[in-house]
């Protein structure tokens, strides 16, 4: 198997993409854009790929090391996490600052996404937390602090070129991903019910949560709507609770994520928007 190695930095220069590529010893090097290269027939061994990664974090450079020849072609699904992944913030986070518990309720998530709590049992805490709040909170969060992560259009408009189809899969809110279904015309979406009676927040959420689990049985079900084995999705997210879905994926991307998701994705955007996948599989 021939592996290349593509390097991309937004800030990066080719001389230095090049320089740091040199290490892995290419047979050649093409310049993707002035902030990307692909590095051809690399040594991938284990020894060259630690030294390349570690040198690639100390210039703020993404570097992966992928089989040659593959491309978005080979898939037929991209799904996606929602928080910290397809967007910039924790909605719960947000909303819960609504009631000015944000510490409170940040700091759990945060320990809930480096896998240190169990995920359903968290959720269940910090939504316990918001009971009472306005319903109003949560458009309020939309329209003032919800924002695409960096390179997210590119990266669907992309994809939905090539054919391949999307889910946004997420355990957090359908009041945002269903929002965001129709904004960015995304064909499918699965999310945690806030139970709302009055026009408040009763503090629960309404059916099972969709925790790791159900993640992974989201992208199955919808692979098998589409026809497609699970080997062609594409899945990105950053927490501990998409690595399930995440370890039945043809290519995982961990998007700006907890060093135990970096570990275990095939493809780790540390510094390039969601698009830098494009470069990847290009």
């Amino acid at each position: 198997m021939t592996t290349n190695l593509v390097l991309q930095g937004p800030n990066a220069a080719l001389g230095h993409l090049a320089a740091l590529g040199a290490q892995a010893r290419p047979t050649q090097v093409v310049a993707m854009s002035p902030h990307a290269v692909r590095c051809e027939g690399v040594q991938a061994t284990p020894e060259v790929v630690k030294q390349v990664q570690t040198q690639a974090m100390v210039l703020g450079v993404d570097a992966t090391f992928i089989e040659a020849g593959r491309t978005l072609r080979d898939f037929g699904l991209v799904a996606m996490d929602m928080d910290s992944t397809l967007i910039t913030i924790e909605c719960i986070d947000e909303i819960a600052d609504m009631q000015g518990l944000k510490p409170q309720v940040a700091e759990i998530t945060e320990a809930a996404m480096r896998g240190e709590l169990d995920f359903a049992a968290s959720l269940t805490r910090r939504v316990a937390l918001l009971e009472g709040l306005e319903a109003a909170a949560l458009e309020r969060v939309y329209e003032e602090r919800l924002r695409l992560s960096p390179g997210a259009e590119s990266m669907l408009a992309a994809v939905r070129a090539a054919g391949l189809k999307t889910l946004l899969v997420s355990g957090g809110f359908t009041f945002f991903t269903e929002r965001l279904q129709r904004r960015l015309g995304l064909d499918y979406a699965h999310a945690n019910v806030l139970e709302i009676e009055d026009g408040r927040l009763t503090g629960r959420v309404v059916g099972g949560i969709v925790d790791a689990d159900e993640k992974m049985r989201t992208v199955q079900r919808v692979c098998g709507d589409i026809g497609i084995d699970t080997r062609q999705a594409i899945v990105m997210g950053d927490g501990a609770n998409d690595l399930k879905m995440m370890g039945i994926a043809g290519l995982s991307v961990a998007f700006r994520a907890k060093p135990v998701v970096r570990a275990q994705a095939d493809v780790a955007l540390n510094y390039c928007g969601l698009d830098g996948v494009l470069a990847v599989l290009a």
